[in-house]
């Protein structure tokens, strides 16, 4: 069984979201077998800063549907997209 590793884009509601609060929730949220690799952040515009976070789950998962729903339903997330996706 293999890992797939990915590159999420998590856009908060708005810029006066806590990113440290929200990255807590987000890793609260992950859906078991999925683990988080870190974070990087990308400034979007008008002080709004996505949240990049790398995930890992097992390749019999299918695929990071669970997480994008699990990072969907925190609270403070207005979208969330994949950005690149690759096994490891």
């Amino acid at each position: 069984m293999g890992k797939v590793a990915a590159v999420l884009k998590v856009m908060p509601q708005s810029p006066d979201i806590d990113l440290d609060e929200l990255k807590e929730r987000l890793e609260d949220s992950l859906p078991e077998g999925a683990k988080l690799r870190g974070f990087e952040q990308e400034e979007v515009a008008f002080g709004l800063v996505a949240l990049l976070p790398t995930v890992v789950v097992p390749d019999d998962a299918g695929g990071t549907e669970a997480v994008e729903e699990a990072f969907t339903s925190v609270d403070g997330v207005e979208s969330v997209q994949v950005q690149e996706t690759g096994r490891i």
